[in-house]
């Protein structure tokens, strides 16, 4: 695979990625890990407004399914060793302004979605750790929290907070999260140091979350793609911690076997994104320290489970990378936060 890149801006430690349909129109939205702008773009890069100045700490943005422009964020999430303040907001757009209302205060939280089953939309957010005394305490593990989201969001606010129960906890170094498709049903996924979890929503708002773990090796983060192009997802895995080890791993008897494991370093991967780039099922992968590089891994030989990864840029340190379409063409969004440059790649075909 190969690309041509566009800088499309230039943010400090730019962090967080997600695309926002807003006034009728797919834009992008891009915000900072440290006290800093949100921004919205164009599916071009042209940079249209921005949402927020600060206080930043974004590290997950996701749109009010049905909304025009709304959507959730983290604010205050500045790092593992500065994040108990965290909470999630709701930015929204109000007589020609952009507007941010608390709905949760939830320390630690790091990841979160929106995943929706039966017309019901719930709210998954997980928290990197529950406590923090000092510098790299990680003596109290991170939790999984649901809530449904409300259909009227008028009257949630910090006095009448979102009200989140436990789904599982104990969960140490709780970091990664994705969504899939699996026999019809949208599960969310969860990395921590004791595994990969698989939660299912219930059938209805009255009925109970499935959870159920699929890996026991520490990961930090996990993204899926039908590699083989068989109609079944295998999973790519960064491990551990913020670490340096990327495999991928497919269902055989019913149980996720590691079948490749990256003959590199990639020191701090972290972005991540899997699905179908321009015809070709893989995932992007961005790390942040060594080679700073990149990355798109995908299957060379279907049969034989050789694998490969193509070096789209380097030297960038990409935070977190988004893959979208516009007029039939394949773009990659990536956040180099170690050089604080927003990115935009055209996929050459």
């Amino acid at each position: 695979m190969k690309v041509s890149k566009k800088v499309i801006g230039n943010l400090e430690k730019c962090y967080s990625v997600a695309p926002l349909t807003y006034k009728g129109k797919k834009h992008m939205l891009v915000a900072a890990e440290k006290v800093n702008q949100c921004r919205l773009y164009d599916l071009e890069g042209n940079q249209e407004e921005v949402i927020w100045e600060g206080p930043g700490g974004t590290m997950s943005m996701v749109q009010v399914p049905g909304s025009d422009g709304q959507f959730l964020a983290t604010h205050k999430f500045y790092s593992p060793n500065d994040s108990k303040e965290a909470k999630i907001i709701l930015a929204y757009p109000e007589d020609g302004k952009w507007k941010v209302r608390t709905l949760a205060e939830l320390p630690f939280v790091h990841r979160f979605d929106i995943i929706s089953r039966n017309g019901v939309n719930y709210v998954i957010a997980c928290t990197l750790k529950s406590g923090h005394e000092y510098k790299e305490d990680w003596r109290s593990p991170g939790k999984i929290q649901v809530c449904v989201l409300p259909e009227d969001l008028s009257s949630v606010d910090e006095e009448h907070p979102l009200q989140f129960e436990v789904l599982k906890e104990g969960l140490l170094k709780n970091h990664g999260y994705c969504k899939a498709e699996v026999d019809g049903v949208l599960r969310s996924y969860v990395a921590a140091n004791e595994g990969v979890f698989e939660c299912i929503p219930p059938e209805s708002e009255e009925g109970t979350w499935e959870i159920k773990q699929i890996l026991d090796e520490a990961s930090s983060d996990m993204a899926f793609a039908d590699f083989d192009n068989d109609g079944e997802l295998e999973m790519l895995t960064i491990s551990p911690f913020h670490g340096e080890k990327i495999s991928i791993f497919k269902k055989q008897d019913g149980e996720f076997k590691k079948v490749y494991t990256y003959e590199k370093d990639a020191e701090f991967a972290h972005g991540i994104w899997g699905g179908e780039i321009a015809g070709t099922q893989g995932v992007l992968i961005g790390h942040r320290k060594g080679e700073r590089n990149l990355l798109f891994f995908r299957c060379t030989d279907p049969e034989k489970l050789t694998f490969t990864a193509d070096l789209l840029d380097s030297d960038i340190g990409p935070a977190n990378v988004l893959h979208y379409t516009n007029d039939g063409e394949d773009y990659i969004l990536s956040a180099n936060r170690e050089i604080d440059e927003i990115a935009l790649y055209k996929v050459e075909k």
